[in-house]
């Protein structure tokens, strides 16, 4: 057994969690009887996967992990996070079993479903209008770059998860009833349809529930996806009648002429493409119950997983795509770096997290003091550290010198408006420094100016010094004189704002730096202020020190 693998099935972070009880539902679904079954895991825990795949012969198929996408819209942040997460699962279970055991992401997309409503902020809704409760791989797009409205979503989750460099396979629902992938499994379903029944009805409220199957057929008339009952069922011919405005219609089950309600689609998914992992939501928690049941009904079994906590806004409040309160990929991508964004996803998925523009900058951060720490570590560290599962074992890049909550306040105290004048700066800070031998750097400054201007500018608020301010920041400013001008030991001028805080007796003496951050920078928070100067410089931290003194800040 490598090294890796032996810290990896010993691995205390939730990926190593969720594959450990991924590899028990593998040895528990696909190996008769319970001897063989204590066997085969103590193969695999012994780190001989390989020797365990040889000799149980149901052992030795691929394992297949899952993420669903529904593409009546664009893909959004949760969509990113649930493919981030379920692919730190599978790196994890992959780095357990020495990759010997083959494994597949599917990212599916339900683009048969029906266009139910027309998504706001879509160009030419007259379209969408028109094509109601038609599939949406039907549904003509919006765009008029794609044969239809779905093809075009699945067109932008492909180069979305494209560009995050993850490892998928793309499976388009449309697809996959049309040419007879799930035609199996849906025969199955017609010969089992009570049974389903029986599950699913009880889950209805009165109204749904004397019109419900979990059959919807594809009108052979107007083309939409029929919400009718199923009046009757031919098991022998495979088909099913229903009625439409009068009229009754007898259709083939498989084919693409008729496609399953959401729930009972979902079990049928799973047991048609062997699915062994798939996380959802916590608010699926009632619904992966109810879908695993109609799974098992159709003969198969349901998958591994586990319910992530959703993600709330600012206030406390659930976030919601009609509501608009959440952050959109592009408003991250905008305001710091991809890594951050995985980064924040990994941690705690099990835990209510805050999602709004202040976790930003903190998540960056928090990434890069990660990665500062990486190289450092031995493995066993290493592959606990949130930066093994974010690169997914590409080689990590060079951590930038200067944290992004310091190049925010840069921007800030310097009103730079463009990169070049922040490099003024960073050059005489990190001697030799350019763009090119520093490109994270590079990319943080990007951040910083597009997050100074949307967020940090409309919102800062200077306020005069009372007496003893003013008298601790006259003193520090004398201090700084006292100092070449070209000192940048931010250590030692931390030192010195610490000794003028300490003659000043600010208790605690975080008040200090507080005021420091609203006096001179018009904020309530700031990085450690002996960096600030180091990187600002002496002089026009002086000048800085005098503007606010003088009323000039806070007029």
């Amino acid at each position: 057994m490598t090294a890796l693998a032996t810290l990896a099935y010993a691995g205390r972070a939730w990926p190593f969690e969720q594959a450990r009880a991924l590899i028990a539902r593998l040895v528990k679904s696909r190996v008769t009887g319970h001897e063989a079954q204590k066997q085969a895991l103590s193969l695999i825990e012994a780190g001989k996967t390989d020797e365990a795949l040889k000799a149980f012969e149901g052992l030795d198929r691929a394992v297949i992990f899952e993420t669903g996408y529904g593409p009546s819209g664009l893909p959004h942040i949760g969509t990113f996070g649930e493919v981030a997460r379920t692919s730190m699962v599978r790196q994890a279970f992959e780095a357990m079993t020495n990759g010997a055991w083959a494994t597949r992401l599917i990212c599916f997309s339900d683009d048969m479903d029906g266009l139910r409503k027309v998504p706001d902020g879509i160009p030419n809704p007259e379209i969408l209008r028109e094509d109601l409760y038609k599939p949406l791989t039907v549904v003509r797009d919006p765009f008029g770059e794609h044969p239809s409205f779905g093809q075009h979503n699945n067109a932008r989750l492909k180069a979305f998860l494209d560009s995050f460099g993850f490892t998928y396979e793309f499976l388009s629902s449309t697809d996959c009833y049309k040419s007879g992938m799930f035609d199996q499994t849906l025969l199955v379903a017609l010969e089992r349809f009570d049974d389903i029944q029986k599950i699913m009805l009880p889950t209805l409220g009165p109204d749904r529930r004397s019109t419900y199957s979990p059959f919807l057929p594809i009108s052979p008339k107007t083309g939409h996806v029929l919400q009718v009952p199923t009046l009757e069922r031919n098991i022998a011919k495979g088909t099913i009648v229903f009625e439409e405005n009068g009229e009754r219609f007898e259709v083939p089950i498989t084919g693409g002429h008729v496609k399953m309600q959401w729930k009972p689609d979902w079990a049928m998914r799973w047991a048609a493409l062997g699915v062994d992992y798939e996380m959802a939501g916590k608010d699926l928690i009632d619904s992966v119950k109810v879908s695993s049941q109609v799974c098992r009904v159709l003969g198969g079994t349901p998958p591994e997983g586990f319910n992530y906590e959703l993600f709330l806004d600012e206030n406390g409040q659930k976030i919601s795509k009609s509501k608009g309160n959440g952050l959109t990929m592009e408003d991250w991508l905008r305001y710091g770096a991809p890594e951050s964004l995985a980064y924040y996803m990994f941690q705690s998925p099990k835990s209510a997290k805050k999602l709004y523009f202040d976790v930003i900058p903190r998540a960056t951060d928090e990434f890069f003091q990660q990665l500062d720490a990486f190289p450092k570590q031995e493995l066993d560290k290493r592959i606990e550290n949130p930066v093994w599962f974010v690169l997914r074992g590409q080689e990590p890049p060079k951590s930038p010198p200067v944290t992004f909550g310091l190049m925010l306040n840069l921007v800030s105290a310097a009103n730079a408006a463009d990169k070049e004048t922040l490099w003024g700066f960073l050059r005489a800070y990190i001697p030799g420094a350019t763009p090119e031998s520093e490109p994270v750097l590079d990319r943080l400054a990007g951040y910083a100016l597009n997050y100074f201007e949307d967020f940090v500018r409309p919102a800062k608020t200077f306020r005069l010094p009372d007496d003893r301010e003013r008298a601790a920041m006259s003193d520090l400013a004398a201090r700084f004189r006292d100092l070449p001008a070209d000192t940048r030991d931010a250590e030692a001028l931390q030192n010195i704002v610490f000794e003028v805080g300490k003659a000043h007796e600010f208790e605690p003496l975080r008040a200090w730096f507080q005021a420091l951050y609203e006096v001179l920078l018009g904020q309530s928070q700031g990085p450690r202020f002996g960096s600030f100067v180091a990187i600002f410089g002496i002089e026009r931290t002086i000048a800085l020190i005098e503007q606010a003194l003088a009323g000039e800040l806070a007029a």
